[in-house]
């Protein structure tokens, strides 16, 4: 494989496949791939260190021309992981044939191709001796219009089982979970996910902007990042809508970063990602206080964790450490994921999973599949939102953050 620097590959968006989109992207940088090379799945308890051992394998074999050194160049696959160990998704690696991509003004193609000699291991390697061709971006296309009503769990039910999940937190047996519920559509357009990423993109440019397999989404949390040596994480948890004024937003922003039910929600998940990040580190230091993360539809409290690894572990190594966060699950992680699989009442798939990408030499950028949807072969869109539930939760306002946290998948549809 090669990797060659070029004048520039904007706009991505419109250069990646229509029908089987592969992105990762935030503020406009990150990797577009095309095509499939190779796919690595997995699936079950041991899914992403599978996933890991046969990435490791194969980029052992890989002979690599990287001739620009970024993150995001040389060999690349994009993955996404199901949530949970019983899940019937599979969990995937996706080694696409061309990948383009920009970072810190540089931008760059790279060209994947599967050796052909007689070796039994799959060596990725370049057959061709040409530069790779960039593909001319398609023309705008309005966003696929698809409506979504509710999946398999009712609002009814919803907050009934909320009220549920408090009862049993109030009695002990945990401190949160975190329980989600879906929307159900249908899409009649397979080649308008483009436009839907494209929506995402530009209404959300601070998030994780990706499409890997199916699931699209724009996520605003950084599960782990490892480059040279260097990790990092995103924690977030509580939530409030964004005010309809200046002042209001203010005061909104305010009175979540003081409330109560909210910081105990963040400061469990932060205790989570501390705890199963650090013994993996030489040195790992967290934000001091949490900070008010704004979306254009809501803010977040939000703690950084930054650090230097110490045992040599690889971006899969840690995401298979650190997921599922209490983000995602609660704590403690045993009983939280029991209670949300009991609760929900469905297979959450690949939402709230790792999705992302590997380098061959183990570094990666991955995010917790949120603000997302799966669209299946067939054409059905279902999406995702859940809440943390604490001790002092209300149904009916847990329900309408999941109404908030729908907004950027459904309105990226059409909606």
């Amino acid at each position: 494989m090669r990797t060659v620097a070029v004048d520039e590959t904007e706009p991505l968006i419109p250069r990646a496949d229509p029908r089987n989109p592969l992105v990762w992207l935030r503020r406009g940088e990150g990797v577009v791939g095309l095509g499939e090379v190779l796919r690595i799945e997995s699936s079950g308890p041991t899914r992403v260190e599978d996933a890991a051992a046969a990435w490791t394998e194969l980029a052992a074999h890989a002979d690599v021309d990287d001739r620009v050194g970024l993150p995001g160049t040389g060999l690349v696959a994009f993955g996404a992981f199901a949530f949970a160990d019983e899940s019937a998704a599979t969990s995937v690696l996706l080694v696409p044939e061309i990948v383009m991509g920009r970072r810190d003004g540089r931008a760059w193609v790279t060209r994947i191709s599967l050796a052909t000699g007689d070796d039994e291991a799959q060596d990725v390697s370049d057959e061709a001796s040409e530069d790779p061709v960039i593909p001319e971006p398609a023309p705008r296309r309005k966003v696929p219009r698809v409506t979504f009503a509710p999946g398999s769990v009712t609002p009814d039910a919803y907050e009934a089982a909320v009220a549920e999940a408090v009862r049993r937190i109030d009695a002990g047996d945990l401190s949160k979970v975190v329980l989600a519920r879906q929307l159900v559509g249908e899409l009649h357009e397979d080649d308008g996910l483009r436009a839907t990423i494209n929506r995402l993109a530009e209404d959300y440019p601070d998030t994780w902007v990706f499409a890997v397999d199916g699931l699209i989404g724009a996520s605003p949390e950084t599960l782990v990042r490892v480059d040279h040596g260097q990790v990092s994480a995103r924690v977030l948890a509580g939530t409030t809508a964004r005010g309809a004024g200046e002042a209001s937003d203010r005061e909104r922003a305010a009175q979540l970063l003081e409330s109560p039910k909210n910081r105990e929600e963040h400061a469990l998940a932060v205790a989570s990602a501390v705890s199963t990040l650090e013994p993996h580190t030489a040195r790992l230091d967290a934000s001091p206080e949490p900070f008010t993360l704004q979306l254009p539809n809501l803010w977040h409290l939000a703690t950084d964790l930054k650090g230097t690894l110490g045992d040599g572990s690889t971006a899969l190594d840690l995401v298979r450490a650190v997921h599922p966060t209490a983000a995602v699950a609660g704590t403690p992680r045993k009983v939280a994921l029991a209670t949300l699989a009991e609760l929900e009442g469905f297979d959450r798939g690949r939402y709230a999973g790792p999705v992302g990408w590997v380098d061959g030499d183990g570094d990666g950028e991955w995010a917790i599949a949120l603000r997302c949807a799966q669209v299946d072969a067939d054409g059905t869109v279902t999406a995702y939102a859940g809440c943390g539930i604490v001790h002092d939760s209300a149904p009916a306002a847990e329900l309408a953050e999941t109404v908030m946290k729908f907004q950027p998948i459904v309105e990226a549809f059409g909606g």
